[in-house]
């Protein structure tokens, strides 16, 4: 009955066992209905590349949800950021001082200007296409 939960609308998850929340196909069906439940997958599966780029490739804001190592691949920050620049916010801090990061969040949301270095916040390339795509 919980796994039907899980695989048709995601909100289960949080209800499952250790057991299913450390099956990946179980978590992967709940983060593509709801990509916040990823909160509610194990440590490892937090951990697991696959499961966090279904749910940020969804919703940027699940990378808030992904290990610290996840919150600094590359890929994965890329993919969060791309989808919601707000992202930016849960990346690591040498991603947030990384430019191709950087230029995808702006891009993709102005105002994610606030949450990169000090050093890129002096970008005058940074400045004027946060001021081209504050939304």
């Amino acid at each position: 009955m919980i796994i039907a939960a899980i695989q048709n609308e995601g909100w289960a998850l949080e209800e499952a066992s250790e057991e299913l929340r450390n099956d990946k196909d179980i978590v992967l069906a709940a983060v593509k209905k709801r990509p916040s439940r990823l909160r509610y997958a194990s440590e490892k599966l937090k951990n697991d590349k696959d499961a966090v780029l279904a749910a940020v490739k969804q919703d940027g804001y699940a990378l808030e949800f992904a290990s610290p190592q996840l919150q600094n691949d590359k890929d994965v920050v890329l993919a969060a950021v791309q989808q919601n620049g707000w992202a930016l916010q849960y990346a690591s801090s040498a991603l947030k001082d990384n430019l191709d990061i950087v230029q995808a969040a702006v891009q993709q949301n102005g105002w994610a200007l606030q949450y990169v270095s000090r050093e890129l916040q002096k970008n005058e390339e940074l400045i004027k296409l946060a001021r081209l795509t504050r939304k």
